[in-house]
């Protein structure tokens, strides 16, 4: 039953006023069975956070992944100077002469903006080289690991239309709270709306109007890959024709064991434009999957890139001072 509950709060999370009801009614336990293998599994860290998941650029924030080059004598310092920053919510180091790779957002209201901010971080690292890799196409970014090795193979990746929407006040103050990892309890919303000083329906109206407008993506939570047994995760680089990107992104994208697909730019130093994220419990387990995209994939080449070390994996706190803050060390 914890395979089920795991997998079960990794889709669209329940938003009424006791979340973990609702799932045991579906699961056919009770809520106490629910809550005792959540919290359990929280202790563990084998669940990372349950919270919303927003869409930075319908937020209006600019965001990009990003490689830098770094000699193995600086990647300590440099990953200091570049987790630093606020904007920094994944970093990695991966077997490539690209070895650290990492994805920046800077806010709205940013002075530097994104490029200027790389350049600063790139000085600041003393990298030998950089590539900006900002998102050309998106086709999925969903991550859900299979926990009861029930899962098809493909699923289909639903486009939704979203609605246009006018933040308010209420709608930031929903963001802001909403953004941060909710407690295993009965009621696990309930400060929220207490301290917003709001009514369960409106905070749940608010939510659902954002999910509809693309704001928020869903509100679910994250595993911890690693501990949740999946050991093996590969960011797999494809090098495919420009015009045949969105038919070959598509197909990839309906893989399950994919959790994200993205077209990004080609360089004369980087000939690959689909990034696909697969996830196995093994490295053969992964290794055969992306066999079996490659055999599916009509590309030039493709390499995976496993990661050797993880120096970050956290939600960006959105609508925060931080960012102000940062650049404000680096503005002259």
């Amino acid at each position: 039953m914890k395979d089920e509950i795991l997998s079960r709060i990794q889709k669209n999370f329940p938003l009424v006023a006791r979340p973990f009801e609702a799932i045991a009614n579906e699961l056919n336990i009770s809520e106490d069975e629910v809550l005792d293998v959540l919290q359990e599994q929280k202790r563990s860290n084998i669940i990372r956070q349950t919270s919303a998941i927003f869409d930075t650029k319908r937020l209006c924030y600019i965001s990009s992944l990003v490689a830098f080059k770094i000699s193995a004598d600086k990647i300590s310092d440099a990953v200091k100077i570049i987790n630093s920053h606020p904007g920094i919510s994944h970093n990695y180091e991966r077997n490539h002469d690209f070895n650290i790779w990492f994805t920046l957002a800077v806010a709205p209201d940013s002075k530097l903006g994104l490029e200027k901010t790389l350049e600063v971080l790139a000085q600041a690292t003393g990298a030998e080289d950089y590539i900006m890799l900002p998102t050309l196409k998106l086709f999925k970014i969903n991550v859900k690991l299979n926990t009861t090795g029930k899962d098809e193979k493909k699923e289909e990746v639903k486009r939704v239309k979203h609605t246009d929407i006018e933040l308010t006040p209420l709608h930031h103050a929903v963001i802001r709270a909403a953004q941060y990892d909710i407690e295993m309890t009965q009621e696990p919303f309930k400060k929220i709306v207490d301290t917003l000083n709001i009514d369960y329906d409106t905070f749940f109206s608010i939510l659902n109007e954002l999910q509809k407008a693309g704001v928020m993506r869903r509100f679910a939570s994250i595993l911890n890959h690693r501990k949740a047994g999946f050991s093996a995760n590969a960011m797999v680089v494809w090098d495919v024709d420009e015009e045949k990107g969105e038919e070959v992104g598509e197909r990839a994208a309906a893989f399950s064991a994919v959790s994200h697909c993205y077209l990004r730019p080609k360089y004369e130093n980087w000939p690959y434009n689909l990034f696909t994220m697969v996830h196995g419990k093994n490295t053969d387990e992964t290794n055969a999957i992306i066999a079996e995209m490659a055999s599916e994939i009509d590309s030039k080449s493709h390499m995976p890139l496993y990661s050797s070390r993880e120096f970050k994996k956290v939600r960006i706190e959105y609508f925060t001072p931080e960012f102000e803050t940062w650049e404000e060390k680096y503005i002259k």
